[in-house]
């Protein structure tokens, strides 16, 4: 079968090439074209465009980039005729890819949303578009499958691709992972300040503030794969280092980490690092999101499964340096600590077993 996937940053372009390998074990003639990353593009096919032009963080920024969008939604559906794909897997993503799928749906293409939208958290009505123009909802968060529910969509609970990825990972030796990126023997705390350039330049100066206070670690920049080398070096010094690509070694060689909001967080819980949860947006950007977002307690996937606050969430006027000492230490050397290891245990048995890829693809292969 030929498979148009679309997939707008870089944990879909993760999950999407681990659906995209567990589809070609069951469908050997499987043909794949795609918007997406690296990832996704070493598992064959051909893409169509990288999810680094795609990425804009914040409502203003979407805005002020309009043009491109508008022009990067006609340029899809152009090519989607001309490919004429058996099948439209959508991943996440969701301003862009409502559009595609009522425009699939009504050319006769079976649509696949893999990853849900969060709309339990705002934009409640797209449900409807949902229902319109997507055949099948493959979700990945427990809670998931009940909003559904309660909007007459049958939703597929498969379980969380992370615990794909990071099931299959090979033991790290921590030595080796110093001495192999330059690194001092001082314990180390992991910085992931996200994807996008305008984001992990105000992440960063935030971040940083806090080196004073903490002498006895090194600090360790997790490098997003969009982003070139260079842009790093303003952020490097004697105790401040960055490694590239190598986002979950650093973690599990990190005595905690301090993380920007996003799949990040879930991925630095599974991987068992205490952590402090970072956002800052443009103060219009978050206005809005905050008015918008209904009945929503926490910002983090960590704290949204759990229900509950695991993991100290730092937002807006919150992240400020006083702030990031304090909740730094606490995971470091007190007893909350234990206390968040205990309660990622919880975590991952809520999450399920491994399998989601294999789950998804069974159902896509099958679609009739």
């Amino acid at each position: 079968m030929k498979y148009y996937i679309i997939a707008g940053e870089a944990s879909g372009d993760l999950h999407a090439s681990n659906l995209m390998k567990s589809i070609k074990l069951k469908d050997p003639n499987a043909d794949f074209r795609f918007w997406g990353g690296d990832l996704m593009q070493k598992q064959g096919g051909t893409m169509v465009k990288h999810y680094r032009d795609l990425a804009f963080m914040g409502f203003l920024e979407v805005v002020q980039n309009l043009g491109t969008i508008l022009n990067n939604i006609k340029i899809c559906k152009k090519d989607i005729k001309e490919y004429q794909p058996d099948m439209l897997i959508l991943v996440d993503y969701p301003g862009f890819n409502l559009r595609i799928a009522k425009f699939a749906k009504e050319l006769g293409i079976k649509v696949v949303y893999y990853i849900s939208p969060q709309l339990w958290a705002w934009k409640e009505g797209r449900v409807e578009t949902i229902k319109k123009y997507v055949d099948e909802m493959l979700v990945i968060l427990p809670f998931e499958k009940d909003f559904y529910k309660k909007h007459d969509i049958d939703a597929h609970f498969v379980g969380h691709p992370l615990l794909d990825a990071i099931e299959g990972l090979q033991p790290v030796d921590i030595q080796k992972f110093k001495s192999g990126n330059n690194l001092n023997e001082k314990e180390i705390i992991a910085l992931l300040p996200g994807s996008r350039k305008q984001e992990v330049t105000k992440m960063l100066e935030l971040m940083l503030s806090v080196r004073s206070h903490f002498t006895d670690y090194q600090f360790v920049i997790a490098g997003a794969p969009s982003l070139e080398k260079d842009f790093y070096e303003q952020f490097v010094d004697d105790d401040v280092h960055f490694v590239s690509n190598k986002t979950y070694d650093l973690l599990r060689c990190s005595k905690g980490a301090l993380v920007t909001s996003g799949t990040a967080t879930l991925e630095t819980a599974l991987l068992n690092i205490p952590e402090v949860v970072c956002y800052r947006g443009s103060r219009i950007s978050y206005e809005i999101g905050k008015r918008l977002i209904k009945n929503i307690k926490y910002i983090s996937l960590v704290n949204l499964i759990m229900d509950k606050e695991v993991v100290t969430e730092l937002i807006q006027n919150e992240l400020n340096t006083k702030n990031l000492v304090e909740e730094l230490n606490k995971i470091l050397n007190t007893e909350k600590r234990e206390q968040v290891l205990n309660d990622y245990e919880i975590l991952r048995s809520k999450l399920g077993g491994s399998g989601a890829s294999n789950n998804a693809s069974e159902i896509i292969v099958n679609l009739k």
